[in-house]
């Protein structure tokens, strides 16, 4: 008789399909902002402010953590870029698993999402995971993320800085070391291409100055969509801390850099927002940043590729 739940083969079968991806609105390749919010997304752990007090009562004021989806329909591939602790919802907005991930660093917010993918939750079979030596070493060698490898959950792939490696059969990545606080991991940025632009995902830099490129030089170009550390906005933030323990560039200070030329020709959008900072918030700092040519991600924009 039936009982209206699969046989277990054919829920495995089920588990382990390929997953139709999603619609795209631009394109048959885009990228898609699936969050912006520093680590500990919005709400934050210990947050009393306005902002988080809200964000507890209506779920549509969260703010997941800062990541980016790839989406090539005619490959049939999707993928993430960082595993936040938000995976699980940015996968259902991703439209489904991705094919493979791109992790940045290791700080948390980047690589948390991955324990889903163990045994205890999903169970992935070899999904690549594209990431430095220094990156690789750290999750082969340290628990609970030994195991994904160990059960073959996840499968490394080490990129080199600087070297250009296929994603899709439309879609080029490019590893950019930045100097970002190493230390579990080095870390760095991804320029990627496609048929016809390419995204830039710099989530954190200790300061534009230490890097060895000129963040002008990006700016300057009319067919890059740029995501760019905007964690701060001011040095006040933080109450008991000092921000120099934990540098970021602070937005207005980046603004003033590229504007210095004028107003940038690549689009400039600010992501990895701290839940002090002031752009989720009050409109008016938003608008002015609008007015000076640069905008404030947004989680579900989509740019085409």
């Amino acid at each position: 008789m039936a009982t209206g739940k699969p046989a277990a083969g054919l829920l495995l079968l089920i588990l382990l399909a390929p997953l139709t991806p999603a619609p795209t609105s631009d394109g048959r390749v885009e990228a898609v902002v699936l969050g912006i919010a520093q680590d500990g997304g919005v709400p934050h752990l210990g947050c009393r402010q306005a902002l988080c007090v809200e964000a507890r009562k209506d779920p549509s004021k969260r703010r997941l953590v800062a990541s980016l989806g790839l989406i090539d329909t005619a490959a049939r591939k999707r993928l993430l870029i960082d595993a936040t602790p938000d995976f699980q919802e940015q996968v259902e907005r991703l439209g489904g698993l991705p094919d493979a991930i791109l992790l940045t660093h290791a700080h948390i917010g980047h690589y948390l999402g991955l324990a889903d993918l163990g045994r205890e939750v999903f169970n992935s079979r070899e999904l690549p995971v594209y990431c430095t030596a220094s990156m690789a070493r750290f999750l082969r060698e340290n628990r609970p993320w030994s195991r994904l490898v160990e059960r073959g959950n996840i499968a490394i792939h080490e990129i080199e800085a600087g070297r250009e490696f296929p994603l899709t059969e439309n879609l080029r990545a490019t590893a950019i070391a930045v100097p970002h606080r190493d230390e579990d991991s080095d870390t760095v940025a991804y320029l990627v291409a496609g048929p016809q632009a390419r995204i830039l995902w710099l989530p954190d830099i200790d300061r534009w100055e230490k890097w060895d490129r000129r963040i002008g030089d990006f700016a300057a170009d009319p067919q890059l969509t740029a995501f760019l550390d905007g964690t701060f906005y001011s040095v006040d933030e933080i109450p008991g801390r000092a921000i120099q323990a934990i540098p970021h560039p602070l937005v207005p200070d980046t603004v003033v850099l590229l504007s210095a030329s004028g107003r940038p020709k690549a689009k400039i959008f600010f992501t990895h927002l701290n839940h002090t900072n002031r752009l989720l918030w009050d409109d008016s700092a938003v608008k002015d940043l609008e007015a000076r040519g640069f905008h404030v991600a947004r989680a579900g924009d989509r740019f085409p590729l």
